[in-house]
């Protein structure tokens, strides 16, 4: 396994009690960061485990502060928390479900965002990784909210990478296509094979592979992308 030096790094991940979240919180501990894990349930491992909601502006403000206060500083935020929301048709998508789902993807990852680089802006330095979903380029059938909660992710990602082109602070995203991973336990079998059978590689992605991109777009080797999104759909993304 490839390996960054994230030695005197602090990073802090969303959704990092699981999945994705979990495999690169745990690889950017074993490669020498100092990581917070931020989610609802409990984390394991050696981290700081800050418990909140991310669709609350105010708890995203109070655990970047934590991580500052606690651990010296914000080098690498990556943006993981997220849900699937119900397998529904477009016609029989509740108002609070959109809501639900909107909140969580695409607000908590901006708030998070947004509290991250006020910390890194001043310090001159920082990487910011959102997961995002090929599902946001490419629309899945049953899942209008989650589609355009990632739509939304990579727009908003583009805009922030510009916004803070020169400050030292870099912002990108990946699309995964569907990756094995607990989310999977919120929408229909019918839903998981759609997304397979279009897989050319014709499996589920293991959470340890869009992990090592992350790592990648969070380490000092990355330096000239930002505002960009990086496909990892086992062949699925046509552009």
């Amino acid at each position: 396994m490839n390996r960054y030096d994230f030695e005197g790094r602090v990073a802090l991940v969303t959704g990092g009690a699981s999945g994705i979240g979990a495999a690169t919180a745990e690889r950017l501990r074993d490669s020498g960061a100092q990581v917070a894990v931020f989610d609802r349930a409990r984390a394991d491992g050696n981290v700081l485990a800050i418990h909140g909601d991310v669709s609350r502006a105010a708890d995203a403000d109070a655990a970047v502060n934590r991580v500052v206060a606690e651990l010296g500083g914000l080098d690498i935020l990556v943006n993981s928390a997220g849900i699937p929301g119900q397998s529904l048709r477009t016609l029989d998508v509740p108002d609070e479900e959109w809501e639900r789902v909107f909140a969580i993807n695409a607000h908590g990852t901006f708030w998070f965002c947004r509290a991250g680089a006020r910390v890194m802006v001043e310090r001159g330095y920082g990487r910011i990784v959102n997961v995002a979903s090929i599902a946001g380029k490419e629309g899945n059938p049953q899942a209008a909210a989650y589609s355009g909660s990632k739509a939304a992710v990579i727009g908003f990602t583009k805009s922030i990478g510009k916004d803070l082109a020169g400050t030292g602070v870099l912002v990108n995203c990946i699309a995964p296509a569907v990756v094995d991973t607990p989310i999977l336990e919120g929408i229909t079998q019918e839903h998981i094979d759609y997304m397979v059978e279009r897989i050319p590689l014709g499996r589920l992605g293991r959470p340890e592979e869009p992990a090592a991109l992350i790592c990648w777009l969070a380490s000092e080797e990355m330096t000239f992308s930002t505002g960009a999104c990086y496909d990892i759909s086992g062949g699925r993304a046509v552009y």
